[in-house]
């Protein structure tokens, strides 16, 4: 079956999964998951990217995601690489951890934003780890009703603006939303085409955006005319490893596209982007 096709641009809302390969576990301990926590902190600074939900499985995690540039495919391919790599260095493994590539569906926010972040929380009921929702530490649940601090990359305001004007009246009406979703049919059944989710009109616009511009490649350059090129980082800043640094974190150029400029492997180019990032400039 052929894949389906990416559809980005900016203020597209995702449902996002990632699981692991050959359904193996990609988080063993609490460890594996504050890491990939700390992971998604820095894709969403790196990429403009703002979560409105997301669950840790065992052997998968979804997210709901909203990308403020279109820029999805940059975005996750960050996430799962850098996951990856450091899940291997922990547990003294090579290979694949996720499998292939990510699961995403557009979503039409107005219509499913609600119910699929409902849907995200409520997987460990589903799955028997917990009866109650508010008993899994490793979701956005305990977050959105103010029980955990909520982390800088997580957006609550618009969830709980949807259930009242009052703190407390939202915080208690959405308990009670969620809870009343345990043993409903998943929302995601009315996916179409395997590609979004929405009504008939939100469905067809964005199916023609497929037929016509490679939307995805506006995006990119219209990033790039508002970027430094390739040669102004390489004047600019004389540490040939902080040039690159910079111009991956632009997110106008990819690090094939880089190297290639610098004249340096892929892997060079890996290495400068990571330390740099350990200094904290990101």
């Amino acid at each position: 079956m052929t894949r389906p096709l990416r559809i980005e641009f900016p203020g597209a809302l995702y449902h996002v999964t990632s699981r692991g390969d050959r359904r193996k576990a990609i988080f063993v301990d609490d460890v594996d998951r504050e890491f990939w926590i700390n992971v998604v902190d820095l894709v969403c600074k790196r990429f403009n990217f703002v979560v409105h939900a997301y669950c840790q499985m065992g052997n998968h995690y979804h997210l709901m995601v909203e990308t403020i540039d279109g820029n999805l495919a940059q975005g996750m391919r960050h996430l799962n690489s850098l996951y990856s790599q450091e899940f291997n260095r922990c547990h003294g493994l090579v290979g694949h951890v996720l499998q292939g590539r990510y699961k995403a569906i557009l979503v039409q926010k107005e219509s499913y934003l609600l119910e699929l972040a409902r849907y995200v929380v409520l997987n460990p009921v589903r799955a028997g780890l917990v009866g109650d929702p508010e008993d899994w530490k490793w979701s956005s649940y305990l977050c959105t009703l103010g029980i955990c601090p909520v982390p800088q990359w997580l957006h609550v305001d618009w969830l709980l603006s949807q259930f009242g004007k009052s703190p407390d009246v939202a915080l208690q009406r959405y308990r009670q939303f969620v809870v009343a979703g345990i043993g409903k049919e998943s929302p995601l059944e009315e996916t179409r085409h395997q590609i979004a989710l929405g009504d008939e009109a939100f469905v067809a616009q964005h199916a023609q955006r497929l037929r016509g511009t490679d939307f995805t490649a506006v995006v990119k350059q219209q990033r790039r005319i508002v970027s430094m090129t390739l040669d102004q980082y390489q004047i600019t800043y004389p540490d040939r490893g902080e040039a690159m640094f910079l111009a991956y974190r632009s997110t106008a150029f990819t690090m094939v596209e880089i190297a290639m400029h610098f004249g340096v492997s892929y892997k060079t180019v890996g290495r400068a982007v990571r330390r740099f990032e350990n200094l904290g400039l990101v």
